[in-house]
């Protein structure tokens, strides 16, 4: 019987398509398209994964069977990860919306309005709980934040303290620990003097840069750190609160008492478990540190007209741009997450929120109340919502066995010891059932229970400052109001469901809706990080599937899916070359050699593991200067750590000398990291461990399929050849790596867990035949288009031995610069007028745009792209013959919008028809930007990161 297969649901070109590429390229199939792309020395002689394909209903049902394994208890366990609710309009019109999930990072500010309005909402609500000044859009989850925000400390030396040496960073012991687990990982690789006691005990002194406190701490306790504060400021000491953000509602906020940097989760604010993630993470701080914070910063401009426009601000402080100068490697975060948390915010207001805190503060005092009422050794003093309970050890497995039957998780720290943690979505009845469970395991009578709505803390600790006045955190009450908000912001913004995004190094592909489904369903989404083994048999069956079929398409021994994006991927594949060298007995191996080519966060983790670039030429094809890399290789010897390598290159070429490159790096006492980013060009024909690599690490928000949410979720699991399995990073709530181990390198055990549902699918529903066209597709998809440019005279730059490139292709567009001053990011900008996402901008080469169409958009699709850049292409030379001024044409004045060509004056030597509709079918689907061109640098002179006040942006 033939199947309605997910392949041809999932590959743009129909079969007829693809013969008619074939013949453009001229090859007779994609077999010999491949052998002319792919070195021979390094082709499989068949595919290493073979497994047959799911339908898409098989899937839908195949994934109701493991979610089904799950079991879905009430959780109190807290510790960083609390129960809350999603608004339906949340779910229904973001987290389901392809729009908000397929869009990308927002580099074209003008066909990005609405998640950069929604990102700066972000800001706002983080800045006035923590009352900050400054604030980022997302880090990856609240334990990699507080290890950025010791690094920034670090970084903010001043010239005495380095000189002196001062290296010594206190955390107090009261902090979660996953956080602390992370914390060493990190600083172990960093030489960081690492300090961890209690706060109140500590002498720190002037050895001593940074000091790291919870608040509420992992006991719960709300502590009074001012005379901490105080004395840590009296001694020229930073200090990093890591905190609660539903606290803040209540809580005096760390801004008011002397933090330097606050960090945290926005997990609490109606983003799911997930068994762990993805959640936003965040970083606010005082303004001096603007230059060092992680992340991206969304901030107010103007644009042409002189209007409010966003955008992102002091984009060249962005540490994986930096490179080798960088003091973090961030590059994706979580933007859909930071975008739901916003909304979440929207939704509620500050009323609702003050609603939410007090519920869950009351309930923590209420149980309390009533355990202390049955004699139990109650701590609840000065808590917001974690109330500590000593039982002796017999008493203490009589309530879990009791509470595990009533089918509720509490946690239990220490023999003798259950902390209870309350989310938002615990009512009377709950509180009432639970305290039962006490009641029962230990024959006592449970006492009625009288939840009081009033906060139980002194006054000290309680919040005087107002906070959330922006108009947009108080006007949506409805849900017809907020519906309509999540619209027209919606409405600014490209995303997959509306035109191609060919972003080269980017794999912008399609997120099935399929795949997607599963991260709604309480099966997935409930499930706690910290969850007994018996109640995960679902996720556990996934992941371990999971991994196996990534092993075999990667041709290593092991995978770690830890790691929560690319950029982790890549520090957590040196932390376990480091590990290996250092079980070795040689630590002195420091350097990394890194192609000029490669992409920024390369360097940028190389230093943030302690490692040190040493930079290797390329040759005038753009490949690997092998020669220079053997000179390099020799120089270093004595201390090469690894090499990181791109493959095929970020100048999207297969290099036909990989494997002697790999063997120069073996033979000189290094390991080789193969960067995934390209792996869409691999997978089935060639793999790294086939290659001869060491580690890589996968993009599976590229080439496996998870969205990239508009900059996030990420995840970067890493692969390893069989000697580095036993360093696999580990994890302090559950063990999940190898004998030797690193620690941590994410919050969670599995990173963000539930997105990975998503590649689960991908990869079952594609099959092993799937998998290998997939890749062909994608790869013949990126000739066609280069060859229709060459037929257009427009140059591609870099290609391999035989005249052809891998997925992606490099155009050339510093000649339109030289003859007619037209840009790459001009032409960027008119590609939104023909309804397109630009290409990659100025990488790995200036002047150029780098074009990656992936096997998901059909013929069509390829040939109106090729159809807007010949029209460009014409317009250019317009200008260059003089018929249009060098300052007023269609491409200087891109994008241009509604507003502009409804205006009563048109000034331009163009018509407003040349402007709007260049080719025909617009006029019948038209995408109109939401705004002109931005002024980047009006922004970043006048760097403003909150939506309060945007009224002194307008004329």
């Amino acid at each position: 019987m033939k199947k309605d297969l997910f392949i041809n649901r999932h590959i743009g070109p129909t079969e007829e398509d693809v013969q008619k590429m074939l013949k453009t390229v001229g090859a007779s199939s994609l077999e010999e398209l491949m052998n002319e792309i792919i070195p021979q020395n390094i082709q499989l002689e068949k595919p290493v994964f073979e497994d047959e394909p799911f339908t898409e209903a098989e899937m839908y049902a195949h994934m109701e069977e493991l979610g089904a394994k799950n079991k879905c208890f009430k959780n109190y366990i807290g510790q960083g990860y609390y129960e809350t609710v999603t608004p339906a309009p949340i779910i229904r019109n973001v987290l389901e919306d392809p729009t908000w999930y397929t869009s990308y990072t927002p580099y074209q500010a003008e066909i990005s309005q609405g998640r950069l309005e929604a990102l700066l909402n972000f800001q706002t609500m983080l800045m006035d709980l923590t009352a900050m000044p400054l604030a980022n859009c997302s880090l990856l989850d609240e334990s990699s934040a507080a290890h950025e925000a010791i690094y920034m400390m670090y970084s903010a030396r001043t010239a005495k303290m380095k000189k002196a040496g001062v290296n010594k960073i206190f955390v107090d012991e009261c902090v979660f620990p996953q956080t602390l687990d992370l914390i060493k990982t990190r600083a172990t690789a960093l030489d960081f003097d690492l300090r961890i006691g209690d706060y109140k005990t500590a002498e720190l002194d002037e050895s001593f840069f940074g000091a790291v406190v919870q608040y509420p701490n992992a006991n719960g306790t709300v502590v009074d750190y001012r005379e901490f504060s105080k004395s840590l400021e009296e001694k020229g000491i930073k200090l990093t609160v890591i905190a609660d953000v539903m606290s803040l509602v209540l809580l005096t906020p760390p801004g008011e008492w002397g933090a330097d940097i606050v960090c945290g989760s926005t997990q609490r604010f109606g983003i799911p478990l997930g068994y762990g993630g993805p959640h936003a993470g965040f970083i606010t701080c005082k303004e001096e540190y603007k230059r060092t914070i992680p992340g991206r910063i969304i901030g107010v401009t103007k644009n042409a007209e002189g209007k409010k426009a966003l955008r992102m601000a002091l984009q060249t402080r962005e540490q994986h741009i930096k490179r080798e100068r960088a003091t973090s490697n961030i590059c994706t975060a979580q933007a859909l997450l930071a975008t739901m948390a916003s909304f979440y915010v929207v939704y509620h207001g500050k009323e609702g929120l003050k609603r939410i805190a007090t519920n869950i503060h009351s309930n923590a005092y209420a149980t309390a109340k009533a355990l202390g009422a049955m004699g139990l050794e109650v701590h609840a003093e000065d808590v917001f919502d974690t109330i500590r309970i000593n039982l002796t050890r017999a008493e203490q497995i009589k309530v879990k066995e009791e509470a595990l039957a009533q089918k509720i998780n509490f946690n239990y720290p220490f023999e003798g010891v259950i902390t209870i943690s309350f989310g938002e979505n615990t009512n009377t009845k709950q509180v009432e059932k639970l305290v039962a469970v006490f009641a029962r395991a230990l024959g006592k009578s449970a006492p009625e229970i009288e939840v009081d709505e009033e906060v139980n803390l002194p006054k000290s600790l309680l919040r005087s400052s107002d906070f959330l006045t922006a108009e947009v955190f108080n006007k949506y009450r409805s849900e017809t109001g907020f519906m309509r908000y999540i619209k027209q912001l919606e409405r600014k913004d490209l995303g997959l469901n509306t035109a191609m995004i060919p972003l080269g190094s980017c794999t912008m592909k399609l997120n099935s809706a399929t795949s997607m489904f599963p991260l709604s369903w309480s099966e997935f989404n409930s499930i706690h990080p910290f969850a007994p083994d018996e109640q995960t048999k679902g996720y556990e069956e996934m992941i371990a599937e999971l991994k196996d079929m990534l092993c075999k398409i990667t041709g290593f021994a092991g995978i770690s899916i830890q790691p929560n994006s690319g950029a982790t991927g890549e520090h957590t594949g040196l932390l376990v070359i480091r590990q290996y060298h250092n079980d070795r007995g040689q630590a002195e191996r420091k350097k990394v050699l890194i192609p000029r080519s490669a992409h920024g966060t390369n360097p940028a983790s190389a230093v943030v593991v302690g490692y040190e670039p040493v930079i290797v030429k390329s040759d005038e094809n753009g490949n690997i200067d092998v020669e220079d890399l053997k000179v390099q290789a020799e120089k270093h010897k004595d201390n090469l750590a690894a090499a990181m390598i791109t493959y095929p290159s970020t100048h999207g070429v297969y290099e036909h000398r990989i494997r002697e490159i790999i063997d120069i790096v073996h033979e000189h006492g290094g390991q080789v990291y193969m960067d995934g980013a390209n792996m869409n060009a691999q997978c089935n024909l060639t793999n790294p461990g086939f290659i001869g690599a060491d580690v890589c690490h996968l993009n599976l928000h590229k080439t496996f399929a998870i969205p990239h949410g508009g900059g996030g979720p990420g995840v970067g699991p890493i692969g390893v050849a069989k000697h580095l399995v036993p360093f696999l990073p580990n994890h302090v709530m559950k063990n999940v790596g190898g004998e030797k181990g690193i620690g941590a390198v994410a919050a969670a055990p599995y990173g963000s867990a539930s997105v990975n549902t998503i590649t689960y699918a991908y990869l079952k529903m594609l099959g092993g035949e799937g998998l290998t066209y997939a890749t062909q597709v994608a790869i013949l998809s990126a000739n066609y288009i280069a060859k229709k440019l060459e037929e257009n005279n427009m140059k591609v730059l870099y290609k391999g031995n035989n005249g052809r490139v891998a997925h992606e292709l490099i155009f050339d567009c510093n000649e339109f610069n030289k003859e007619a001053g037209i840009t790459d990011s001009d032409i960027a900008k008119r590609l939104m007028d023909y309804g397109f996402h630009a290409p990659t901008l100025s990488f790995p080469v200036h002047g150029t745009l780098m074009i990656e169409p992936t096997e998901s958009e059909p013929l069509s699709e390829l040939d109106r792209f090729i159809e807007a850049l010949v029209c460009i292409k014409k317009e250019i030379e317009e200008v260059n013959n003089g018929d249009y001024p060098a300052d007023d044409n269609v491409l200087k004045n891109a994008p241009h919008t509604q507003t502009m060509l409804l205006a009563d004056e048109w000034t331009h030597a163009y018509t407003r028809t040349k402007a709007a509709y260049p080719v025909d079918y617009l006029r019948e689907n038209k995408f109109w930007p939401a705004t002109s061109r931005v002024d980047d640098g009006y922004g970043d002179r006048n760097l403003m990161c909150s939506c309060v006040g945007l009224e002194n942006y307008e004329e």
